[in-house]
């Protein structure tokens, strides 16, 4: 009687442990990831200082919240970390590099998975880093002037950390954006028109509906995150985060659907 010999597991087998360090190497290893980052902490940095060293106490500036002030450099900061999440995704698409990873692991999600779980540890963790030593330097220049504050005064470490999980979820939305339209112009097009603009324009209807519904938008609700402060007429720090992260949701299995039902 012949003895049927026994197959050893593969050491090659796909794992969640192997994709996630697959996808680490392919973010840190990209020129683009450490350009985009780098902008983003360089403007909001930047922009931090020179509210900062500019500010004085009769300006008619002390209504506007600390955290807000000191960090309205956001606003350009993230846009650079919206690129990289498009690039993360809509990136390998343009170079045909999608093939490979999708090769290597055919079930396709555990990939979105990866790149999601990956590009939101970089972003959250530089962003979160970017506005602490942003809050703490700018506050050098304003420690006598009427918008002083510390990390341990109310809201303010709240705030800080909601602003930098605002920009992740915003650049998160956009991540799966570029994996559902798989194109690099065509996902900042859209995330642009779709999220930037047309708030504004549906801001423009006389509708009270209207104007309750847009504070739940990504960009107002990733708004209200980031203030010390209740704003007038946005959400709470509580339903904006949810509303982003169904934002982010929302766009993530959008991705997955395409993903799963179109060739790449």
């Amino acid at each position: 009687m012949t003895a049927i010999p026994s197959t050893a597991p593969s050491p090659y087998r796909v794992t969640t442990g192997r994709v996630l360090r697959s996808e680490w190497h392919k973010l840190r290893s990209l020129r683009s990831t450490w350009i985009t980052l780098l902008s983003a902490a360089a403007l909001v940095l930047g922009v931090g200082l020179v509210m900062g060293t500019t500010y004085t106490s009769d300006g008619g500036d002390s209504d506007i919240d600390t955290v807000v002030l000191v960090l309205y450099g956001s606003l350009l900061g993230q846009l650079c970390v919206v690129v990289l999440g498009i690039l993360v995704t809509a990136g390998e698409y343009s170079t045909g590099m999608i093939r490979a990873s999708l090769t290597v692991v055919p079930r396709r999600l555990p990939v979105l998975r990866a790149k999601a779980a990956v590009f939101t540890a970089v972003a959250f963790a530089t962003m979160l880093a970017t506005d602490l030593v942003t809050f703490l330097a700018a506050q050098f220049f304003l420690r006598d002037t009427d918008q002083a504050a510390g990390l341990t005064d109310p809201g303010v470490l709240r705030a800080i950390a909601g602003n930098a999980a605002g920009v992740t979820l915003l650049s998160l939305t956009a991540l799966g954006l570029g994996c559902a339209l798989r194109s690099v112009p065509g996902s900042i097009g859209a995330f642009i028109g779709g999220v930037l603009v047309l708030p504004e324009v549906l801001g423009m209807l006389p509708y009270d509906v209207v104007d309750s519904a847009l504070t739940y938008f990504p960009t107002q609700a990733a708004g209200a995150l980031g203030s010390s402060t209740p704003l007038p007429g946005a959400a709470a720090p509580g339903p904006a985060l949810l509303a982003l992260c169904l934002w982010a949701g929302a766009s993530l299995a959008t991705a997955a659907l395409v993903l799963r039902r179109r060739d790449a």
